[in-house]
């Protein structure tokens, strides 16, 4: 069996409560035969065009010779890295794709000058770029392939021969990029971004990274038939029963990776899980975590647990092996991700809400936009600290003076089913150790806490943040570039648009009335020592 899951707890007692429901309504069948109506009238137009991705394992299968094909072509043209323009779905399954399977790819989803200046001075002479979109109109996406067509173009290299396009049959992409003279595959329109994982979106970069795409579909196909079972052993509806049907909900998912061979699962989980159901008011908060990590400790009610193990069902002798109380997965990774999805919808109906929406992630390009357009003068901090800005709401610092006392005030305005979101606006290629402070802040605060790349995490925890439970609080970290680069044919830079981005998102956030807080880091390199000494 290529998927295996074990519940217990409050997971095993959610599973036996929801389970009879569920297999009664012929869910699992539903989904397979895309049943739009399982979600209620007021999903129906959107599900209609959303399910799809249930039969990717047989629709994807003609890109196989396709991508081939053109893996071979562009290694005789001596193309021997691939990079990845895209956000969000788009970035995320093929980044877990590659690092677990293998291949030779350098994920570009952010707008950090110094992020994209590193991705172009990488071996441009040898990459080829795809451009993974599904409007083509994402402004992150527009933005590195302009840069990139710039690049290749001062380089001597015609850009035609090393840009390739993956988007919707019909987009202002696909017109713009056959008109342009690049090689397009059209996906599925009726797949979302983020259930994309099993088609052109998942499988052209990693296929032309060089992993074998086609064993990646047979993985999924394994588990195929047994999603679509109405029965109480099918791994979909128990995954999906035992993240959603907990009572009280435990709507907090610290998931783990503890064992497994797949590298970065739970971040495209993340994106899978935040963006299907954090609206209305409701929904799941993926919180990624290491094995030490103090959401794990068993001491929050609200807290469910999701360990990805290398053998789910394996018998241990000692208490503190067997993880009472949580959910164990194991499997490889095209069933694994092929069950999520499936759980993830499952859990949509079971929370009542449309799973294939996102009704307020538009609210932070909009505010992104007026900020390019109308370029404010940037507010003065509060106060500064050893080269760190601090800027926020009067309300929620209150009388901090210290970069510790500002995060002090922000956690104090957790309640007892609160979260803190870190959104760290900076170039992650130079400054990965800033991920460091996710466990320190849980730690700290007693709560747990979300860590986000932006802008990156816009494509997946931020429309939980905005149309989830009004329980978040927001620490969003930024920087000054010692460089910039100009975005080619737009009138702004890419540090321009990073800083927009982060104010967009902040006033959106305090407008719905959550408590941000800025910290800006003048000197990045040497103001981290002084963030981590403030959290310590």
């Amino acid at each position: 069996m290529s998927f295996k899951i074990h519940v217990s707890g409050a997971a095993q007692a959610a599973v036996d409560a929801v389970m009879p429901t569920l297999v009664a309504d012929m869910v699992a069948s539903g989904i397979t035969g895309q049943d739009a109506a399982l979600w209620g009238p007021d999903s129906e137009d959107e599900a209609s065009r959303r399910l799809g991705w249930t039969e990717a394992t047989t629709v994807s299968r003609p890109l196989i010779p396709q991508i081939e094909a053109l893996r071979a072509e562009l290694t005789e043209a001596g193309v021997e890295h691939i990079v990845l323009a895209g956000m969000g779905g788009s970035s995320l399954a093929p980044e877990v794709i590659t690092r677990t399977l293998g291949g030779n790819l350098t994920v570009l989803d952010s707008t950090a000058p110094g992020q994209v200046l590193a991705a172009l001075a990488d071996r441009l002479e040898a990459s080829a770029l795809v451009v993974s979109s599904k409007s083509g109109s994402t402004v992150e996406t527009d933005s590195q392939r302009r840069a990139y067509e710039k690049a290749f173009t001062d380089a001597g290299i015609d850009p035609r021969g090393r840009i390739i396009v993956v988007t919707d049959p019909g987009s202002p992409l696909d017109a713009s990029a056959r008109e342009a003279g690049y090689r397009v595959f059209n996906a599925d329109p009726n797949v979302g971004g983020r259930y994309s994982a099993l088609t052109a979106f998942g499988l052209v970069p990693s296929g032309l990274a060089g992993v074998d795409v086609g064993a990646l579909l047979d993985e999924a196909d394994s588990v195929a038939v047994e999603l679509s079972i109405d029965d109480k052993h099918n791994p979909g509806l128990i995954l999906g029963a035992a993240i959603a049907g907990t009572s009280p909900l435990r709507d907090k998912l610290a998931i783990v990776a503890d064992g497994t061979h797949i590298v970065g699962f739970p971040d495209w989980a993340e994106q899978l899980l935040a963006e299907s159901t954090g609206k209305q008011g409701t929904g799941l908060l993926p919180v990624v975590v290491d094995t030490f990590a103090p959401e794990l400790s068993g001491e929050y009610a609200d807290v469910q647990v999701v360990r990805l193990v290398d053998d789910a069902t394996q018998l241990h002798l000692f208490p503190r092996d067997r993880h009472e109380g949580e959910i164990l997965v194991s499997g490889t990774l095209g069933a694994q991700i092929l069950v999520w999805e499936y759980a993830t919808v499952i859990a949509g109906r079971i929370l009542g809400i449309n799973p294939f929406d996102q009704p307020d992630v538009e609210s932070a390009k909009i505010a992104t936009r007026g900020l390019l357009d109308a370029r404010p003068e940037s507010t003065a901090p509060l106060f500064a600290e050893n080269g760190i800005d601090v800027r926020g709401d009067a309300t929620v610092l209150g009388q901090a003076t210290t970069v510790k006392q500002a995060i002090d005030a922000l956690i104090a305005q957790l309640d007892d089913n609160g979260y803190l979101a870190v959104q760290a606006y900076v170039d992650r290629v130079a400054l990965p150790q800033l991920e460091g402070i996710r466990s320190m802040l849980a730690g700290v605060a007693g709560r747990p806490v979300t860590f986000g790349w932006g802008p990156r995490f816009l494509h997946s925890t931020g429309q939980f943040h905005k149309g989830g439970p009004a329980v978040g609080v927001f620490l969003q970290i930024t920087q000054d570039s010692p460089i910039d680069l100009d975005v080619p044919g737009r009138p702004f830079t890419f540090g321009q648009l990073i800083q927009a981005q982060a104010q967009g998102d902040a006033s959106v956030l305090a407008d719905a009335g959550r408590p941000v807080v800025t910290l800006h880091l003048t000197d990045p390199e040497n103001n981290i020592v002084s963030l981590f000494e403030a959290i310590n």
